[in-house]
């Protein structure tokens, strides 16, 4: 997959098929819509475009109005959400930068300079509650006018529902909330994961007896949060177990090297053998969150964290003996 940041740019096809969200946690519903939008493209023999935007267009106006509670908890990191993008046989993708640019640019405007003269749209398609534009004064009927008007066609995909229940971002955030992983895993039609570059931390868990591998989640908000069970992707040929803690740490000096900032801190259970003691700083890993163990705790001395991170070690080894669910991803043709 092709990845763009703005829509002038020399190398974008001249002409596509596309489709435009957040696709926070590319869930089951945008599968559902990023296959028919392949299939199209395909009849029209056109690339298909995924068009999202960064930062999250509510990130953007709850900075803009000094009020962070309004925005979004963050499923995905952006890496996660073109990889997943990419797995879905998308051909290229458009990062537009959501600015006050594109928040003041009417309705009208963007269908003109953003899809037609620099997308070369031919198809575009929607969700049922898509809105664009400033002050959301866009809707799919103005899109199906314009594109009866101008030559491309427009068409727009009902939600989509598992179990009786509409699929979204939303639906996602509110089970990792809730830390029903199991739930999040029907809605994504995988496991929920985060991947990224191991990271140097303080090394306060080789100390510990308990060495951890550190990914960052940029987002400082992060839709999930706690110690889970976890399977880690990437380090050896072997799928690893291991417990990890996602979100602050509490008991950690905030001022530490990490700056207060969003870990992802995972403790293998038992380290690769064919790693040997090699550090796993150059490699990129993917970690499932398969069960969530309990909230991140405030410990009051390293005896206690140490402690606590034994015993959340032997309920992950518990976890694991006990088995669980194995949850795989959707095929094709569950997603179409």
């Amino acid at each position: 997959m092709k990845i763009f940041r703005g829509y002038q740019h020399p190398r974008l096809a001249p002409e596509c098929a596309l489709t435009i969200g957040n696709f926070d946690g590319v869930h089951r519903g945008h599968q559902a819509m990023l296959a028919l939008l392949r299939n199209e493209a395909r009849h029209r023999e056109v690339p298909s475009c995924a068009v999202t935007f960064e930062p999250h267009p509510r990130d953007y106006f709850a900075a803009l109005m000094r009020k962070p509670e309004l925005a979004p908890a963050r499923i995905a990191t952006l890496r996660d959400k073109l990889g997943e993008l990419e797995r879905c046989g998308i051909d290229q993708c458009v990062i537009l930068p959501f600015n006050a640019c594109l928040a003041a640019q009417p309705p009208e405007a963007f269908i003109r300079d953003v899809l037609l003269q620099g997308l070369g749209a031919r198809y575009v398609l929607v969700g049922d509650d898509f809105r664009f534009g400033l002050k959301r004064a866009g809707d799919y009927a103005m899109l199906d006018a314009a594109g009866g008007r101008l030559g491309f066609d427009v068409a727009r995909m009902n939600s989509y529902e598992v179990g009786r229940t509409r699929v979204s971002s939303s639906a996602v955030r509110e089970a990792l909330a809730q830390g029903d992983m199991a739930r999040v895993a029907i809605l994504l039609g995988r496991p929920y994961s985060i991947s990224g570059h191991v990271v140097h931390g303080r090394k306060l868990g080789r100390e510990l007896g308990f060495r951890t591998l550190n990914l960052r989640f940029s987002h400082w908000k992060p839709a999930a949060s706690g110690i889970f069970a976890v399977r880690v992707h990437g380090l050896s040929a072997q799928v690893v177990t291991g417990v990890a803690n996602l979100g602050i740490r509490p008991s950690i000096d905030p001022n530490d090297v990490n700056g207060g900032r969003v870990l992802l801190e995972t403790h293998c259970l038992d380290w690769p053998v064919s790693l040997g003691a090699q550090e796993a700083y150059s490699k990129i890993i993917r970690v499932e969150l398969l069960h969530k163990l309990h909230d991140e705790l405030k410990y009051d001395s390293l005896e206690s964290l140490k402690a606590g991170i034994s015993r959340d070690c032997d309920e992950a080894r518990a976890f694991f003996a006990t088995g669980h669910p194995e949850t795989t991803r959707q095929t094709t043709r569950d997603r179409i």
